[in-house]
């Protein structure tokens, strides 16, 4: 993309064709890569989108109205002349979800994704050119660019395995079968590993491990060590900044915590007037911008410049989290200082499930709140009043239908696993 002066947005592939239409209109996106099995949902709303010109399938099948990956990458030449782009020019654009609306456009820079990336592999990735990294996060997230560029700038390799659901019992003989050395999970993954007999696989290679994209519980951390031998190195960062905070090798771990800050950045804990707070007190989790504004800082809120002002308070950019930085310098993450809900890794806004529920003829209103769950966390629980024709209906039933509207409607990850019907006053 750089060779190209391109600006690229992720995207996860569960994203729905309700989801695309307002991430092609919003970016005023000239082309989309996909898929096969996203190809459908981009060919139900591609003549809604009048900037879209070009559609390119990364599949072996070819298909009308769509450019074959492979068919061009056959004729490409091995001439090729660079783009020139400078430093503060566009790179990459992510859709972050937020408490209220729609997902926000968040831009990074050349050098602000660029120099993170080289910071983040030496100083918690920690990999050499000869190692092999597999990293499960979801390539729509700013933690699978940090694994995957990081990786190829420095000369490592980088290991993928498609699953269409994730499954303990294969993902276990990968990591036996394959020389990987470190390993990059949200921690649900690493929840479901340790209520597996561990000690039955021999991870002959495995020697680094990575997780973060939510709060690591000290216990699992602990159940980790105990039957593999090995540490869990968690890191906490964001679309808008990349890596924060992070548990570097070589570093004492300390259950519960996230770590130390990571250059360039100063983290504080501070109040609701900016102010910096002493070891020990609760408060938001902030990095210090004057006088020196970290390089790894996104550039906007494309189009939102609202958005982009409320993120500063005094000298700080304020990350949204709660937290609390002990005399050591380590932080520990208390929760988030609104709604947006983190599931398995996965930041999900209340108002993108409550706008889906709405859609459906059963619902006259809805509340969608976090509720703790041992394996993800945390998930998403919906409080629907029904309209009367459907208060009659079975319960189970109807929870079901509206658990799959929401699927159709927004990305699945984002449906409700808990709901509840409450009556209209």
């Amino acid at each position: 993309m750089k060779r190209r002066g391109i600006v690229f947005i992720p995207g996860t592939i569960q994203l729905t064709a309700k989801d695309i239409l307002y991430r092609l209109r919003a970016s005023k996106a000239k082309c989309i890569v996909a898929s096969e099995e996203v190809a459908p949902a981009v060919e139900s709303i591609a003549l809604e989108c009048p900037d879209l010109k070009t559609k390119l399938l990364v599949s072996p099948q070819s298909q009308n109205g769509w450019l074959s990956f492979q068919e061009l990458f056959q004729f490409a030449s091995e001439e090729h002349s660079c783009v020139e782009t400078g430093s503060q020019e566009p790179m990459t654009i992510y859709f972050t979800s937020g408490t209220t609306g729609s997902p926000k456009m968040t831009q990074h820079s050349q050098s602000s994704l660029g120099i993170g990336l080289t910071l983040c592999r030496r100083y918690w990735l920690d990999l050499k050119s000869s190692d092999i990294i597999w990293n499960m996060s979801d390539t729509g997230w700013v933690k699978a660019t940090i694994s995957v560029f990081s990786s190829w700038l420095h000369g490592a390799c980088v290991f993928v395995h498609q699953m269409a659901q994730f499954d303990t019992d294969i993902f276990l003989d990968t990591l036996t079968a394959y020389p990987i050395k470190t390993l990059c999970s949200p921690p649900t993954v690493y929840r479901m590993l340790v209520r597996k007999d561990l000690k039955r696989y021999k991870f002959k290679s495995l020697r680094h491990c990575l997780t973060g994209g939510e709060p690591l519980n000290p216990e699992v951390l602990e159940q980790w060590r105990a039957q593999t031998g090995l540490e869990l190195y968690e890191g906490y960062g964001q679309m808008e900044v990349g890596i924060i905070c992070a548990n570097r090798k070589g570093q004492e771990i300390k259950p519960g915590s996230m770590g130390k800050a990571m250059l360039p950045c100063d983290v504080q804990i501070i109040d609701e007037n900016g102010n910096v707070l002493p070891p020990g007190k609760e408060g938001e989790i902030a990095l210090r911008l004057k006088s020196t504004r970290p390089f790894c800082f996104f550039s906007e809120y494309v189009d939102n410049p609202q958005k982009t002002a409320a993120t500063i308070r005094g000298d700080f950019y304020v990350t949204g989290d709660r937290g609390v930085m002990d005399s050591d310098g380590y932080f520990r993450f208390v929760g988030r200082a609104d709604d947006v809900i983190i599931s398995s890794g996965y930041c999900i806004g209340p108002f993108e499930v409550e706008s889906a529920l709405i859609e459906h003829p059963a619902v006259v209103e809805s509340a969608v709140v976090s509720s703790p769950d041992q394996i993800r966390r945390e998930v998403v629980k919906a409080f629907v009043f029904l309209a009367a024709p459907f208060k009659s209906y079975n319960p189970e039933k109807l929870t079901l239908e509206l658990q799959d509207h929401v699927k159709k409607s927004t990305a699945p990850y984002k449906y409700p696993r808990k709901a509840s019907t409450l009556p209209k006053s």
